[in-house]
């Protein structure tokens, strides 16, 4: 049941960070380059969190914000540092 709940959570994750990241590229043409640079920021800082708390994996994050720059070239692109596990 447990594996079961990770697997939900890691999904809802997934598709939250999707969503986040569609709606910043549908405004983004209507801000500053620098606050989409900042909310492009906060989005990555928030994918850091996700995979460091293992919401969600690493690997599939890489590839939602792929994707997203795929998708989406006018989004600004930040340096993300992905943790592998949380420190202890």
């Amino acid at each position: 049941m447990r594996a079961m709940t990770e697997l939900t959570r890691s999904e809802r994750t997934s598709r939250l960070l999707v969503a986040r990241l569609d709606a910043l590229a549908s405004v983004a043409s209507q801000i500053t380059h620098v606050e989409a640079e900042r909310l492009v920021e906060l989005a990555s800082i928030a994918t850091m969190h996700a995979v460091a708390l293992e919401t969600l994996q690493a690997e599939r994050a890489e590839a939602i914000w792929r994707e997203a720059h795929a998708r989406h070239p006018q989004l600004p692109r930040v340096v993300v540092q992905l943790p592998e596990r949380l420190a202890a």
